[in-house]
């Protein structure tokens, strides 16, 4: 199972909500009697996904560069180019996973949605490839729609996802 380290200001309806699980089903699983009851560095698991170490494979993302390379146990798979949030809507730093994935999402979401463990933010497909290399985004990672059609082909569910600046 998944393991999410608790940061200072998080709470499990936070948690709960950024992962797409209940917090009933967290409250559960973790056997905590009381949800507002959690401090930083608690372990909090995540029920339905595979721990991120159990899978070989990462995915780093360079906002800067506006690369998304995706590596297998540490050696480089393939580069893809991307692109990232705008001004107003950058793109957020930190280590996610991939919790789910939706085909044909609509809108301007392209072929692919990849939920990140943080709400509303996705690696997806795009209608409008033009994009792809500029700052443009909402703040999800853009990709040409057979790039993220591949790289979900490759990456399960609970795959560990670094967004640096650089």
């Amino acid at each position: 199972m998944a393991i999410h380290l608790v940061k200072p200001g998080e709470t499990l309806s936070l948690i709960a909500r950024d992962y797409r699980r209940t917090l009933a089903e967290l409250l559960v699983v973790n056997r905590i009697p009381n949800p507002n009851m959690i401090v930083p560095g608690q372990q909090i698991i995540i029920p339905g996904l595979p721990d991120a170490d159990s899978i070989p494979y990462t995915i780093e993302i360079s906002i800067a560069n506006r690369i998304l390379v995706l590596k297998d146990k540490g050696v480089v798979v393939k580069s893809y180019p991307i692109a990232v949030g705008r001004m107003l809507y950058e793109t957020p730093v930190g280590d996610f996973i991939i919790v789910n994935r939706q085909p044909n999402p609509g809108g301007p979401f392209g072929a692919l949605w990849l939920s990140l463990s943080k709400l509303s933010y996705g690696i997806h497909g795009t209608n409008d490839p033009s994009s792809i290399g500029n700052a443009v985004s909402k703040g999800c990672v853009r990709m040409n729609n057979q790039d993220v059609l591949e790289l979900a082909s490759i990456v399960p569910n609970g795959t560990l996802v670094l967004i640096r600046p650089q």
